[in-house]
């Protein structure tokens, strides 16, 4: 696998991927970037450049949907999940209930939560606009700063789109 290192507001992201797909992106843990696997090389070529570029853009506010070629590797209610995730518009949150509602299993508000934290891509997989009944913050596989980092970051953009 490919892989390349990206500088971002909320630390520096491990993107990895094939020539065919983009199959992972990590968060930084304990402030330090996550460590690709030995056998992979960095390199910006295919899908994980591109990544790269399309998540510049999201973090400048100029890109609110990506357009990549992804293969996140789960099994299949894993996969339904993350399909449905990537439904959820930007600037927009829903809570683990819904999210379970609209994969078709309302009473697996429990086991969605467990597949929204075993997302391989997130950001583009947005698994961080999914919150609790309550409103607030849970769980969340880069750490609850970064995900109110990065739904601030929506909710500006979005405000200031609607103006």
């Amino acid at each position: 696998m490919n892989y390349v290192y990206l500088e971002t507001p909320i630390g520096t992201l491990l993107i990895a991927g094939d020539e065919a797909a983009v199959r992972r992106i990590e968060f930084p843990k304990n402030g330090k970037p996550a460590r690709p696997e030995p056998s992979w090389r960095e390199s910006p070529r295919g899908p994980v450049g591109e990544a790269s570029r399309q998540l510049r853009e999201y973090f400048a506010g100029k890109r609110e949907q990506f357009d990549l070629p992804i293969a996140p590797e789960g099994t299949a209610f894993q996969r339904g999940v993350w399909r449905r995730l990537r439904e959820i518009p930007y600037g927009e949150t829903i809570s683990y209930g819904e999210l379970a509602k609209r994969v078709g299993n309302p009473k697996a508000s429990r086991a969605v939560g467990a597949a929204n934290g075993q997302n391989p891509i997130p950001i583009v997989i947005p698994c961080h606009r999914v919150i609790g009944a309550s409103g607030k913050l849970t769980g969340f596989g880069g750490g609850l700063p970064i995900k109110q980092a990065l739904l601030e970051l929506e909710s500006r953009q979005a405000s200031l789109a609607a103006r």
